[in-house]
Order: C-alpha cells, then sequence, then structure tokens
C-alpha cells in the first residue's frame, strides 16, 4: 500500500517572492496540491498557505517532477496567472535524461492525450478523444547510452513529456508509471526537472524568467 511521505527539509525552497507571487523549486515526491484526504494534504499549496491564507493554485507539477512551480499569493494575481497559462503566454522549459538514444538530434511529439480509465492515473495517446497535446524536444548530451532532453512543452497536458517520451521509444529514468523495469531501475526517482518558467508579472506586466538547477548531473 502507498503512504504519502512527502519530504519535510527544506520544507519550502523558495526562489523568489513579493507581495503577489511566490516562485518554489519543488523536490520529488512532494504534492503540488493537496490529494484527496488529510492524509495527503501535504504539498506545495498548503505549506505555502500557511503564512499566505489567499494563495491558489494556477498550475501544477506532478509530485515525481521537480523544478519550477509559482503559486500566486491573492486572487487577482491567481486571476492573471491562470490566464497566462490558459493562453499559453508563459514559457516551460524542462530537462530529463531518457533511456536510449533518439536518432535525430531535434523534433516534435504531437499526439493527443487522454486519460487511461482502467489504468488511472495513466495517461494514453487517445485518437478519438483525447485532447491536443504538442512537445519539442532536443537531445543536449549522450551518457552511458542515456540522453538528456530538452523538453519544451508548448500544451499542458497531465503527464505529457512522460507520455510522449515513452512514444518516441525512450521513457524517463525513473518513472515508476511508464518506464520499462530496466529505465526505472536507472534513477532513484523521476528524472524530470521543470528548469525554467517565464511569465509576465501580474501587478507589473513586466517579463520574469525563473530557473532552478536540476537534482541530477547534467
Amino acid at each position: 500500500m502507498f503512504v504519502y511521505a512527502p519530504p519535510q527539509e527544506p520544507w519550502l525552497d523558495i526562489l523568489f517572492k513579493d507581495k503577489d507571487i511566490m516562485v518554489v523549486n519543488k523536490p520529488t515526491g512532494l504534492l503540488s496540491v493537496p490529494g484527496r484526504g488529510p492524509e495527503n494534504e501535504d504539498s506545495v499549496l498548503h505549506r505555502v498557505k500557511q503564512q499566505h491564507p489567499k494563495a491558489a493554485a494556477a498550475h501544477r507539477l506532478d509530485m515525481s517532477t521537480t523544478g519550477v512551480i509559482i503559486i500566486p499569493l491573492n486572487p487577482n494575481a491567481h486571476r492573471e496567472l491562470s490566464r497566462q497559462f490558459r493562453e499559453r503566454e508563459t514559457e516551460k522549459h524542462y530537462l530529463a535524461w531518457v533511456w536510449g538514444e533518439p536518432e535525430t538530434d531535434a523534433g516534435e511529439v504531437d499526439l493527443p492525450l487522454g486519460l487511461d480509465w482502467p489504468n488511472r492515473p495513466k495517461q494514453k495517446v487517445d485518437f478519438e478523444e483525447g485532447r491536443h497535446a504538442l512537445t519539442l524536444w532536443e537531445k543536449l548530451k549522450v551518457e552511458n547510452g542515456n540522453s538528456l532532453i530538452k523538453l519544451t512543452p508548448i500544451t499542458g497536458r497531465s503527464h505529457q513529456l512522460r507520455v510522449h517520451m515513452l512514444e518516441l521509444g525512450h521513457p524517463i529514468l525513473g518513472d515508476n508509471l511508464y518506464a520499462h523495469p530496466d529505465a526505472l531501475a536507472a534513477a532513484p526517482h523521476l528524472y524530470l526537472h521543470a528548469t525554467s518558467l517565464t511569465i509576465s508579472h501580474p501587478r507589473s506586466g513586466e517579463r520574469m524568467r525563473f530557473d532552478a538547477p536540476p537534482p541530477f548531473s547534467c
């Protein structure tokens, strides 16, 4: 039986904070927002709300994914940032170590995604009912037969990067949902990191980029 035991140190790795937003470097194993039941309440949002009760979520990272997540601290900031994510005005870049080596140096994956109901929360390619999902990718280096990939999601579907890399034949190392046993065993946790996020500040409109180094070697 799975028992949720999120990391406690650091409580919040804060990259930036003002009166409108807090930007956090999320560790693996911590939910972005509370799950169902009090035993799954601990999350980035729950921790932020202890000091900023009006905080809300504008976007999420998978529990296993690390990296930059932004939390609006008031309703106006939440409304504006949610709009930016919805209308794809943000810029997001990820780094991932994947199994094997893609034959080309860069490309895109344009495959619609939907919930795999019998195996939820897993997602799957679904050409009938799936939602449009587009990922750009670039191979940065190859080491020990595996590849470091820069990923740029144009859309923001659940598990998009994980499923798209799987469909390329190169699952992300340490992925407990999609990787085959060898790729799962090749890393201690999911090697997917939200390395940068660019937004327009919800109050000033200033374009701002936030970066966090990955917890794995590059």
